[in-house]
């Protein structure tokens, strides 16, 4: 069965070049939390949602709304685009999901990639890691205090994301926070949040991340946990092999 990815939109695209920022489940789940955080405190207005016939069979819902899980926001003030997703993504739609974001990036004229993420925590939790596409990037990188990553390997979205973009010679960052990668890290969020306000210069103020992060662990894993169960329920309805790593 062919597997589809239909990115849409639902409001008018007025940006110029903008910046877009993603976040996807992983470590600490910091990905989510600093895309979704941006989104929320500089009241971005959805400019959309991501569908596949892959991604599990469920809606969230905040403020009473139901909403698509996977979701794009725009800000015209910020010239800014964010995406992200509040599932963990298939491993069977991870290749197929990247090639389309940067199909669209590229479509929209999108001018930079930075994906948000978390590593394992080694240390005091106080570094964030760096991966950019592209030579010139590094030394911005550098600049704003974030460790270049010299051998190694990145999974997921972002990771195929950052190898796609690297071919296509489009500019892109990947900035991993140490987090703690057994529960959600709202901590680590705020580290990533602070190398990206240096790199973006986004008016944030992390100390409230740090303050909300008992109610956003809470939000985020019922969310986290919802799909999960969504998507196991599924599986075993419809006799099909399980889809996450």
């Amino acid at each position: 069965m062919t597997t589809n990815v239909e990115i849409i939109e639902t409001s008018k695209f007025d940006l110029k070049k903008p910046t877009l920022i993603e976040g996807f489940p992983g470590i600490g789940l910091v990905g989510t939390i600093s895309a979704s955080f941006i989104a929320e405190k500089l009241k971005m207005e959805q400019l959309g949602y991501i569908v596949s016939d892959k991604f599990p069979p469920i809606t969230a819902v905040h403020n009473y709304a139901p909403l698509h899980p996977a979701r794009i926001y725009k800000s015209k003030k910020h010239n800014l685009i964010v995406l992200f997703s509040e599932f963990v993504i298939p491993i069977s739609i991870v290749h197929k999901l990247s090639h389309a974001i940067v199909e669209w990036s590229e479509k929209r004229k999108v001018k930079q990639i930075i994906s948000l993420g978390g590593i394992g925590l080694k240390g005091e939790q106080d570094t964030v890691f760096g991966i950019a596409s592209k030579t010139e990037l590094t030394k911005t990188l550098e600049k704003n205090g974030v460790k270049l990553i010299k051998e190694g390997a990145t999974t997921g979205v972002s990771g195929v994301m950052l190898a796609e973009c690297a071919a296509r010679n489009i500019p892109a960052i990947s900035l991993l926070a140490e987090a703690k990668p057994n529960y959600l890290d709202p901590r680590g969020a705020a580290l990533v949040l602070d190398a990206v306000k240096k790199i973006v210069n986004l008016p944030i103020d992390t100390r409230e991340l740090v303050k909300e992060a008992d109610s956003i662990e809470t939000k985020i894993k019922e969310i986290i946990n919802n799909a999960k169960d969504a998507q196991q329920h599924y599986e075993k309805t419809s006799q099909i092999g399980p889809m996450y790593g």
